[in-house]
């Protein structure tokens, strides 16, 4: 087990069970207790975690990982989920991202599909010279990776960065996404219940991700199976204003049914 891969496993503990213990951590991890106590100094410099007398608490009240050390949970599933919600969008499209690491594998696929390496010509829609995709944003990490693809058009909005998630959110943000229209909008959220809606932990990405889906003709929500039949505090839409949810196997015919019932067509994969 590489240290990066330590880390991700010591921080998913942490988040499983409140706090951390050294010998313990070492146990299930297969290593010595002195290499627990220098990852955990480690983190703990990152601000990551609070050292304790024999382990490890959460950092803060409210704890939640930085973006970069949540990419790898369930990343085949993401994987298939990026590559099947790229399918759906057409070349010269307008579309929108939300923030997270479902989105972020989104904005990779599609920066790696090979018709749209180049400006979306006649067949496809757009004028000579459009671009290929026109991606509005609220993820600083998102419009980071896809700006040096001189075929996407990359609208940021303004707004408060959370460290969380590099998302830009706050009365800014809303201002710009109030202006604008999208054709498709792709949205990340923390739970997707049939009765309640998407949802998400925080109000203010909350806010951001429902202007975003009012301002979009399209709504594909993509989240892994473990999101779904969960309620989180804030929420995004309702399930009758989402058009498809893209999602892994792990969603059972009987679990699919209730989003069907709701007129949301339900890709798994």
């Amino acid at each position: 087990m590489t240290r990066k891969e330590r880390w991700q496993t010591l921080l998913d503990l942490l988040v499983e069970r409140g706090e951390l213990e050294v010998e313990p951590a070492a146990e299930a991890l297969g290593v010595s207790a002195a290499t627990i106590r220098r990852d955990l100094d480690q983190l703990a410099e990152q601000q990551l975690l609070v050292r304790t007398r024999g382990g490890a608490v959460p950092h803060g009240v409210s704890y939640e990982l930085p973006l970069r050390y949540r990419t790898s949970r369930r990343a085949a599933e993401k994987r298939r989920i990026s590559e099947a919600v790229a399918a759906l969008i057409v070349p010269g499209e307008v579309i929108g991202l939300t923030g997270g690491t479902t989105t972020t594998e989104v904005a990779r696929t599609l920066a790696g599909r090979a018709d749209l390496a180049a400006p979306a010509g006649p067949a496809a829609g757009p004028a000579a010279g459009a671009p290929a995709l026109t991606v509005v944003t609220n993820a600083l990490n998102i419009a980071g990776e896809l700006v040096i693809r001189p075929q996407f058009k990359i609208v940021l909005t303004g707004g408060v960065a959370r460290p969380q998630s590099y998302e830009l959110t706050g009365p800014l943000a809303q201002g710009v996404l109030g202006q604008l229209t999208m054709d498709t909008a792709v949205v990340g959220v923390d739970a997707f219940d049939p009765a309640d809606g998407a949802a998400t932990r925080h109000e203010d990405e909350a806010a951001m991700n429902r202007l975003l889906c009012e301002r979009a003709r399209r709504v594909i929500i993509a989240a892994d199976s473990s999101k779904l039949g969960v309620r989180a505090f804030a929420r995004i839409c309702a399930t009758s204003a989402v058009d498809v949810l893209v999602t892994d196997t792990g969603l059972s015919d009987a679990g699919a049914e209730p989003f069907e019932s709701a007129g949301v067509e339900v890709v798994r994969v």
